[in-house]
This record gives structure tokens, C-alpha cells and sequence, in this order.
């Protein structure tokens, strides 16, 4: 069972510990995940300006099909790929997806038709959909301490918004001297890179995973973990709200300041950047508020800033100057919401259930985007910018009053419980659970053959797995 639980999750203690670049398997690791955020952004770029070639004024069309393939494969990818990688293994895999996805972007330059490019982008976010997850499952193991993890989780997404803030610039300045069939040799060149940099790492040897054989069991393992968990089912409900925040500013910033205000595409490039900016101050503040205020706390109250946000902004539409404040605001909001999530998915399972559990979470979360872009995009559309920011303040205040009743304010770790007796088979390693007699043919552990449970009434850090597939008392 997990041991680095708290009778009361949600606090860090205080963090004296040195930084997690300071371990050097993190630091190649963080460093591949830089190189390839890059090379994303570049490709981000490179797709438009293909679209643009190759439909014209349907360009804007194209890009939404890519934008909802690329959601549709992370949601019906992410969590078959989490009931296998278990099986796989870690580090050859990761190492395979980057080639995968390397391969995949340098030929985006040979396409001659948009069926191509629809293929192509299908295949590179099911490589995605498998790496990201597996990549997020491996921190833990190498930053065991949970201070230090948390501090990765806000490098983590301070590397996210520098990406957003910087790839359009840098592709910008790289187009001055290559077309932009060069930004796909580029990104993927800097997916070989991450490949290298992923096979210089010693990683920790995978914890097993307790399972059954029953594929079907394997591949929905993820998701019925995560939504019987109190606390994720809150985590994704306020998830569903930063997506409508989020999808606010990506879809409709373009709008609001270039056909409602009249203003220039500079202005729009500050204005994002202004949400990119309230994002990373979150990520800046949150290690030193997660050591004194609750997880649960920081979150519902980052919801609330941006149903308040949202409000405000559709009661009264600002000039330019106040929604650079707004979007700085509706950043910070988002940031405390998305940065502590990596702790509460760690808290919430085994290790070697961890790469089931962040694929879950990784498909669940873009599920919200899927329901918040057409929100964000059709309403804008059809109604204006006022009914759109109502429509997406509905949305965060359904996330915060749903986290609010799903989520115990009482999130306790330690539960007492109750297990029927059972017999069955399944890879194990003997501790809580699993204290039984040996007659000398079952090898050594991890192993697995038929054995039994008694009956029994006991507490320890709780969370579902093969031996306890319900919250106690349903949460």
C-alpha cells in the first residue's frame, strides 16, 4: 500500500528539501520534456501556416478538425494505453514513442492532401496519448518525496506557459530563415533529443501492479479507479472549470480584442500572454501555499476566481487595459487548479498503478476540453462575447458547487474498512493483504497463484485496487 500518506491529505510540509534539478535523473527528464514542449509549439505554427496552403479560407476549418482529433484520440487512447503499461516496459517505451513521434512530424512536410495530414496528426497524438501519462507516472517514482514532487509539478507547468509564451516567437524568428516544412524537421529533431535524453536516465525499477489477468478488467482499470476515488471525481469536476476558463482564451481572445476592441494582432498576443503570466505566478506560489493551505482549499478557491472573473468580464465588457487584468486573473485561477493535480492522483493510488491512474486523468481532463471548446466557440459564435462568458461562468460554477459536493472537506486518508473473505489469483508481493503460507513452488516476488483471503476489519491509507474496488461507505 502507498506509505507516504497523511492521516489528512492536502498539506505539504514545509519544503527544506534541495531542488528536484538537483537529481539528475529529473533533470534529463524535465530537460526532454522542455525539448519536446518546443518542438510542439513550433509544429502548433507550422500546422496553420499548412493549412493555410492547402485550404485557404478554410484554414480556420482545418485547424478545428485537427484540434478535435487530437481530443478525440487522447480520450479513447489515453486510457487503453494506461490497462497496458503496466506490462511494458517503461523506459524502451517512452524512448520508442519519441521515434514514433519523430517520425510522424518529419513527414507532415510530404503530405499532398488533407486526408494526410488528418492521418498523421491521429497518429501522433495516439503516440502522445501514450507517452505524456507514462511520463507523468515516472516522476513520482524518481522524486519520491512529495515536497520535491511538488516543486517538479510547478516546474512542470511554468514549462508549459513559457512554451505558449515563447514557441510563437521563436517561430516567428526561425522563419526568417527556413519555410515552415523546416518547423516540422525541427520539432522533430527535438523529439530524437527528448528519445536521448530519456535513455541517459536510470529509472527506479516499476513497483508491480496488482491485477487481474481479464483484459477488458486492464484496460478499464484507470477510469473506474479514478471516478470511484472522492477526490478525483472533485478533481475533474474543477477541471471541467479551468477548461471553460481556458477555453475562453484560447478560442475567443482573437475575437474580443481584434473585432470587439479593433485592436492589432500584438494586442492579442499580450493578452494571452497576460493569462499565460497569472498561470505561472500560480505555479511560482504554490509550493509555499500547499505547505500551509489544503489542496482542496487552493482549488475550490481558484474556481471561484473564475466564476468571478467570468462574471465580471460578461457584466461589463472592459477596454483593453482591464482584460489584460482579467486574463491574468482567469491564468492564476487555472494555474492553482491544474498544477496541484499531479499530488492528488499520486495520493490516490499504488505505484504500480500509477500509470492506469494518470491515464485516466490525462484522457478525463481533455473530455472537459471537448465539452468546453464548442461552449467557448458555437455560443461566441451565434450569441456574442457576453453570451459565451455567461455560458462558460455556467460551466466553472457546475465544476466548483460539483468539486465542492464530490470532495469531502475531510479528505481522510486512513479509513477503516471491512473485507469480505475471497479467493483468487493475481501478481502479488506479500505485505498488508497478502500474509499467507508457501509450500515452495511459487517463486519469488512478485509471484502468482491461488490464495486466499480472510475476513477482516482494519485501517491504512486507502485507495482502490484489486483488493479494494470501492470507497468505503461510497465516499
Amino acid at each position: 500500500m502507498p506509505h507516504d500518506h497523511h492521516d489528512t491529505p492536502g498539506t505539504a510540509p514545509p519544503d527544506r528539501s534541495p531542488s528536484p534539478l538537483a537529481e539528475p535523473a529529473y533533470r534529463r527528464l524535465f530537460a526532454a520534456q522542455v525539448a519536446s514542449l518546443v518542438g510542439t509549439g513550433l509544429t502548433t505554427v507550422a500546422l496553420a501556416l499548412l493549412a493555410h496552403d492547402m485550404a485557404g479560407g478554410d484554414a480556420g476549418a482545418v485547424l478545428g478538425t485537427v484540434l478535435a482529433l487530437k481530443m478525440v484520440a487522447y480520450v479513447l487512447v489515453a486510457p487503453v494505453f494506461g490497462g497496458v503499461a503496466h506490462r511494458l516496459p517503461r523506459k524502451a517505451t517512452l524512448i520508442a514513442l519519441d521515434v514514433v513521434r519523430a517520425a510522424i512530424v518529419a513527414a507532415l512536410p510530404f503530405v499532398t492532401d488533407l486526408w494526410q495530414v488528418y492521418a498523421l496528426i491521429v497518429a501522433l497524438n495516439v503516440a502522445a496519448a501514450g507517452f505524456t501519462p507514462t511520463f507523468q507516472a515516472t516522476i513520482p517514482d524518481v522524486l519520491p518525496d512529495e515536497a520535491r514532487y511538488t516543486r517538479a509539478l510547478s516546474l512542470s507547468r511554468l514549462a508549459y506557459d513559457l512554451e505558449s509564451l515563447a514557441s510563437p516567437t521563436l517561430a516567428a524568428l526561425a522563419l526568417t530563415v527556413m519555410t515552415y516544412n523546416g518547423l516540422f524537421l525541427a520539432d522533430a529533431a527535438t523529439f530524437l533529443v527528448s528519445g536521448l535524453l530519456v535513455a541517459g536516465v536510470v529509472l527506479p525499477p516499476p513497483r508491480p501492479a496488482e491485477r487481474t489477468r481479464g483484459v477488458a478488467a486492464n484496460l478499464t482499470f484507470g477510469l473506474r479507479g479514478y471516478l470511484k476515488t472522492p477526490r478525483l471525481r472533485g478533481l475533474l469536476a474543477l477541471l471541467l472549470a479551468s477548461s471553460a476558463a481556458g477555453a475562453m482564451v484560447i478560442v475567443n481572445t482573437v475575437v474580443y480584442v481584434q473585432e470587439r476592441l479593433g485592436l492589432s494582432e500584438t494586442h492579442t498576443a499580450w493578452t494571452v500572454a497576460a493569462a499565460g503570466g497569472g498561470s505561472m505566478l500560480a505555479a511560482l506560489m504554490l509550493p509555499r501555499l500547499l505547505s500551509k493551505v489544503r489542496d482542496r482549499a487552493l482549488m475550490l478557491g481558484g474556481a471561484a476566481l473564475l466564476l468571478a472573473v467570468l462574471a465580471v468580464t460578461a457584466w461589463r465588457l472592459p477596454a483593453w487595459p482591464g482584460l489584460v487584468i482579467h486574463w491574468a486573473l482567469l491564468g492564476l485561477g487555472t494555474g492553482l487548479i491544474q498544477t496541484p493535480a499531479g499530488r492528488l492522483v499520486r495520493q490516490s493510488c499504488t505505484a504500480g498503478d500509477r500509470p492506469a491512474f494518470f491515464a485516466a486523468q490525462f484522457a478525463l481532463s481533455h473530455a472537459a476540453w471537448l465539452v468546453a471548446y464548442p461552449v467557448a466557440g458555437l455560443v461566441g459564435a451565434a450569441y456574442g462575447l457576453s453570451a459565451a462568458l455567461w455560458a462558460l461562468a455556467g460551466l466553472v460554477a457546475l465544476g466548483l458547487s460539483t468539486a465542492a459536493w464530490l470532495w469531502p472537506a475531510r479528505d481522510a486518508a486512513v479509513l477503516e474498512h471491512v473485507h469480505d473473505p475471497v479467493d483468487h489469483e493475481h501478481l502479488h508481493t506479500h505485505g498488508p493483504h497478502h500474509e499467507h503460507d508457501h509450500e515452495g513452488w511459487e517463486g519469488p516476488e512478485p509471484h502468482r497463484h491461488p490464495h486466499r483471503h480472510a475476513p477482516v476489519r482494519h485501517r491504512h491509507a486507502f485507495v482502490i485496487d484489486l483488493h479494494h474496488p470501492d470507497w468505503p461507505n461510497r465516499g
